[in-house]
């Protein structure tokens, strides 16, 4: 095969499908990066790896619906809780802990989703806080199930394929993090391409010209924010199964804020930005916060006032502005 077929093969290859490719080259280099920089601290990869997830879950209703929403935690942390809930109980199987946590997560998106989206610009944002803050006041009451403020502990997962035991090491962790994160983000990224996707963004874009063509916005909405739970549901899973514990912290406003601070940095309506703006804000806030313990949230502060002033769509815009200026500067005159 000459060089001219392979560049027809490789541009007759469906999007979806080099999507895919790319999404699990990154995630491979993530793995290989993340083990080498942090062979003794699996846990904050896997912890990063979660918190990627309930990013993930804020794009597709604040990237690409317009949904602003401060109370996406309550997705994450309910999944957590009735994981950990399930394992108590004798589920102890960590794929099936997984499809909990995605089931209670998509329930709790469908739920919020049915009173957020009713509203809209500042209302919308204020019913989303008091959401997530009645969630918050239900776990710290309802002790019996959530522990409380000393939180849920015993969680403990079987081996995975009764194989492979979650240890301290964080090994298995990680490993079934990142399987299910390769999952996820190939799904997605399917996803938000389809029809269904396409006319989300222009329920963004345009919510009246969407209804003025038929388009049911409300429903759409509704059912873009079940996805959303069942992804931000992933998070709360792999958070559970790999720390064993469960706090109130999982479905605090500060959790919620985190978030939406990630997306920015990252890129709204992009799901490589709310990816790399996870990934990338985790790391920085680790190694400033160890290097710095009193002054790392100053630093972490004037570093996104810089990001909105400068880059205000977003690392991701940055990165794809700078690549592109490459490509022209490659490309034969």
């Amino acid at each position: 095969m000459t060089g001219a077929d392979r560049t027809r093969a490789l541009s007759a290859t469906p999007d979806w499908v080099r999507g895919e490719a790319a999404a699990l080259a990154l995630i491979a280099a993530f793995a290989i990066i993340g083990y080498v920089l942090f062979p003794d601290d699996l846990a904050l990869l896997t912890r990063i790896i979660a918190i990627v997830c309930l990013v993930l879950s804020l794009d597709l209703v604040t990237g690409y619906c317009g949904v602003i929403t401060l109370g996406q935690a309550a997705l994450f942390g309910v999944s957590a809780y009735a994981v950990g809930n399930a394992c108590i109980a004798g589920i102890t199987d960590p794929i099936a802990l997984l499809g909990v946590g995605i089931v209670a997560g998509a329930v709790t998106g469908l739920v919020s989703g049915v009173l957020i989206t009713r509203f809209s610009a500042l209302p919308q944002l204020v019913i989303s806080i008091a959401f997530g803050q009645l969630v918050a006041a239900l776990a710290n009451k309802l002790s019996m199930f959530t522990g409380g403020s000393d939180g849920l502990s015993g969680i403990t997962p079987s081996a995975l394929f009764d194989v492979f035991d979650f240890d301290l090491y964080g090994r298995t962790s990680f490993g079934f993090s990142l399987a299910a994160l390769a999952i996820v983000l190939a799904f997605l990224l399917r996803f938000v391409r389809s029809p269904f996707g396409l006319m989300c963004r222009g329920i963004r874009d345009d919510a009246l010209r969407a209804r003025m063509i038929g388009t049911s916005v409300y429903q759409r909405l509704i059912v873009m924010y079940a996805v959303s739970g069942a992804v931000a549901g992933v998070g709360g899973a792999l958070s559970a199964i790999n720390v064993g514990v469960v706090g109130l912290d999982s479905v605090s406003f500060e959790l919620s804020a985190e978030a939406l601070v990630m997306l920015v940095v990252g890129g709204a309506g992009n799901l490589w930005g709310a990816l790399f703006g996870a990934i990338l804000f985790q790391i920085f806030q680790h190694i400033v916060g160890a290097a710095s313990p009193f002054q790392w949230m100053t630093i972490v502060g004037l570093v996104l006032v810089g990001i909105t002033l400068f880059a205000p769509k977003g690392i991701y815009s940055v990165i794809g502005r700078a690549l592109a200026k490459v490509s022209q500067l490659r490309a034969p005159s």
